[in-house]
Order: structure tokens, then C-alpha cells, then sequence
């Protein structure tokens, strides 16, 4: 089923309607704010996963994670990109655009643009940030898993483990904090 709405307000009664898999929403909208509508979707339709359009804005980004988003494209993506990241959403990967990416990075002058759980340093074993990458580089508990030689429960438990560590409850802010300690790393 494919359906567009307008403001935030239609899109929170089309996705308690429709209960859509994916929903592409932009952070600004006529009535409001994308972001509390991304929040009042994921918190009353929790299987529905919400990808951003967004021109720039890094704070916007950032609350979008916040609030569940599963990421952010640039409204200048290509459409075979865009149906990709759709298909990756619909199987479980964030998308965080690379370039995206740098420049929240370069945006943010402090730690303190970050939410308190995700600038602390928080000591995480070999194995949980070689987990942590690969939910970074948006890949599923079952690509983690065959990459590692892990089964898909030992992922589960690691994540799980990660989750507490870092007080957070969606991949997409494991994905920004992971970022935020190995900024661009290309060896991880």
C-alpha cells in the first residue's frame, strides 16, 4: 500500500490506520513537527519504521533518532537509492547516510548536542563494538551474526547488553553513538 498525507496529524491517523511498514516523512510539516509525529507513530505502531527527508539540520537529526527514526535521507537522493534504503529499513537496517553523517559530525561544536546517554564514553568490550559497528554500518542481527560467527540470540544478547549500556533503546542511536566514538573510522 503506498498513501501520502500532508501534515503530521494525518500521517498519526493514516499509520493507526494503515499500519505501514516504512513511512518517509519530512521534519517539517504544515501543523507541526515530523519529529513528535515520528515519536506519536513509533510509540502506537511499533512494527512501522520511519525514514526522514531532510534538507539539513543537525539538531533536527538528532531529536529524529531521538524520537525512533530508522534514518535520514537527503531530498536530493537518487530514486534507485531511495528504494533501496527503503527495502534496507523493511529488513532491519538504519540508514544513516554517510554524508549525513559528516555533517552532523562537523556540526556539533560539543557533546552536549548529543542526547547525556549518548556522550558519555562507555566502556564496551572488544566483541560488543565490533556488534556496534556493523549495527553502524546498518546491517541485521543476521548479518551480524554469519559475519562474526555468532548465532542471531547471541547478537540479540550483546545488543541487549549495549542497549543498557548506553540507556538507549533504538539501532539508529547505537548507529549515532558508534559514529560519535569512531568518527569515520575506516578500519572499523
Amino acid at each position: 500500500m503506498v498513501g501520502e498525507v500532508s501534515t503530521a496529524s494525518e500521517a498519526l491517523v493514516a499509520a493507526l490506520e494503515h499500519q505501514p511498514d516504512i513511512v518517509l516523512m519530512d521534519v517539517r510539516l504544515p501543523d507541526g513537527s515530523g519529529i513528535d509525529a515520528c515519536r506519536n507513530i513509533v510509540d502506537q505502531c511499533p512494527t512501522t519504521r520511519i525514514i526522514f527527508l531532510i534538507s539539513y539540520d543537525g539538531d533536527l537529526m538528532i531529536q529524529g533518532v531521538e524520537a525512533g527514526a530508522s534514518g535520514y535521507l537527503l531530498k536530493d537522493v537518487k530514486p534507485a537509492q531511495l528504494i533501496q534504503a527503503i527495502e534496507m529499513v523493511a529488513e532491519g537496517h538504519t540508514i544513516l547516510n554517510h554524508q549525513v553523517i559528516r555533517r552532523v559530525q562537523a556540526s556539533l561544536k560539543t557533546q552536549e548536542a548529543l542526547p547525556a546517554s549518548l556522550s558519555k564514553q562507555i566502556d564496551l568490550s572488544g566483541q560488543q563494538e565490533r556488534v556496534l559497528s556493523l549495527v553502524a554500518k546498518g546491517k541485521t542481527n543476521k548479518e551480524i551474526a554469519v559475519e562474526l560467527g555468532l548465532s542471531e540470540k547471541t547478537v540479540r544478547n550483546y545488543l541487549t547488553t549495549i542497549f543498557q549500556k548506553l540507556h538507549i533503546t533504538h539501532r539508529t542511536e547505537a548507529a549515532v553513538y558508534f559514529t560519535q566514538k569512531f568518527p569515520l573510522d575506516p578500519g572499523r
